[in-house]
């Protein structure tokens, strides 16, 4: 893993399994399916849910402050805790949580490299039993939005100022074929297609079969050889909703480098429904 910019983001199953019973660790599951936590999930872990836990109940959002602050008590997270996510799907889920937990300044996170798959793969012990943690004490960072996150006027300005845009989407989705992946249920939007100017690299293309991120060549082989892209560049990633982008902007901010990379969490159901936007397919 030396050979990426950072490193120290990434951490082995063999590196978990040493660390499971470390009290300074917290192991944080983060699936699309939820349901799979309960058939069985590494010993310790708790459970994350991306839209229960992550999302603001009522309005399309985070969660806020003070809310973030009560997460991270009621799951024995302090600040100097070191976090550690993995999930289904390649991590998918899990960078999606790393990245809210970036929006408050939790920087002691990690993610375990090929996710619950290659844990299960390797027949490492799995547990239905849920942990139960002392609370802890927890003081959040006012959320950064500004940093890692582009709200849609902010993408209008990239868009119009002619600055790059990867869409992470299915080729089917960046075409406006369709308003989701294949056997989803195609819906949210009103229209199809894609940000003006946006390049199509599906999220899944920086993932190895077994879960596992690419090497830096091969992650430097798809984003600047072939779509151009340079380090410096000003880069904002986007998908349906802000969860498979995650996962992109988690390849290019950490395993590459790239110092300035925001994640547009409307995506394409925000776009595809705004009036008088450019579109293109």
């Amino acid at each position: 893993m030396t050979e990426y910019a950072h490193p120290e983001v990434l951490v082995s199953t063999q590196w978990v399994a040493d660390h499971v019973n470390d009290p300074t660790l917290r192991i944080v599951e983060s699936n699309e399916d939820i349901l799979l936590y309960d058939l069985g999930h590494i010993p310790g872990a708790v459970q994350i849910d991306w839209q229960k836990d992550l999302n603001d109940a009522v309005r399309r959002d985070y969660l806020t402050r003070p809310d973030f602050e009560a997460l991270m008590a009621a799951n024995g997270i302090a600040n100097d805790t070191t976090v550690v996510f993995y999930g289904d799907k390649n991590n998918w889920w899990a960078t999606y949580a790393f990245w809210v937990f970036q929006l408050f300044g939790h920087a002691n996170a990690r993610v375990m490299d090929g996710g619950r798959a290659k844990w299960e793969a390797e027949g490492r012990p799995m547990t239905k039993a849920r942990p139960a943690y002392a609370a802890t004490p927890y003081q959040a960072h006012p959320r950064a939005d500004y940093k890692i996150r582009a709200l849609r006027d902010q993408v209008l300005a990239h868009v119009q100022a002619g600055q790059p845009l990867v869409d992470v989407r299915s080729p089917a989705e960046y075409s406006g074929e369709l308003l989701h992946m294949a056997n989803y249920p195609q819906e949210g939007a009103l229209r199809g297609g894609h940000i003006p100017g946006a390049r199509n690299v599906p999220w899944a293309r920086a993932a190895n079969a077994d879960g596992t991120f690419k090497s830096a060549a091969e992650l430097r082989a798809i984003y600047e050889e072939e779509q151009g892209l340079k380090p410096d560049d000003n880069v904002v990633a986007y998908c349906r909703i802000g969860e498979r982008s995650s996962h992109t902007w988690f390849v290019l901010t950490y395993l590459l480098g790239y110092p300035s990379v925001r994640n547009y969490d409307g995506s394409w159901t925000e776009w595809g429904n705004l009036v008088g936007v450019p579109i293109e397919k």
